[in-house]
């Protein structure tokens, strides 16, 4: 008798779970303050990020002095300042808006992978063209659909280093 109870008690509680609590009501004012006003955070959404490898997308311009465009993003540009040899900064420039603000990053994860398409086995990369143990600067902007668009160098690429860039933990 006193075992039926017990599977019959570990059947409630199962099925309890199973259930997901959805039996419970959420609180009446759940996402508002105590004025009754929308909470800001209960509906803002995650800041979604692209990444593009500017290493790839530079090429051989980086021995060119100048300004190079590398990259549109709907209506904004991605222009690099190269100088010898070196990238010196990156431009974000919007048609109706004018320069848009751009936020230097830096990181030791490698956060942009090369353009090469498909899988490519470990035995097959060149142990000259893999940056380990390195730091990676990115160049963000934020787009019209609130995406971050960062553009990842590898630091030896930089001319000014890590000079006035922030950490970035990227969010998943």
């Amino acid at each position: 008798m006193v075992r039926r109870l017990r599977l019959l008690a570990a059947l409630i509680v199962v099925l309890g779970l199973v259930a997901g609590g959805s039996g419970f009501a959420e609180p009446k004012d759940k996402g508002q303050d105590q004025k009754g006003q929308k909470d800001a955070n209960a509906s803002k959404e995650k800041k979604q990020h692209k990444y593009f490898s500017g290493k790839d997308l530079v090429g051989d311009n980086i021995k060119k002095n100048g300004s190079h465009k590398i990259h549109e993003h709907g209506k904004y540009a991605a222009l690099v300042n190269a100088s010898n040899g070196k990238i010196t900064g990156v431009n974000v420039k919007h048609p109706e808006k004018g320069d848009v603000p751009v936020t230097k990053y830096k990181t030791t994860t490698k956060m942009a992978q090369g353009s090469t398409g498909g899988i490519q086995l470990a035995s097959y990369a060149l142990a000259q063209s893999q940056y380990v143990g390195t730091l990676w600067i990115g160049y963000a902007f934020i787009d019209d659909w609130g995406y971050e668009v960062i553009y990842w160098f590898p630091y030896d690429m930089i001319y000014d280093g890590d000079t006035g860039a922030i950490w970035y933990y990227p969010a998943y």
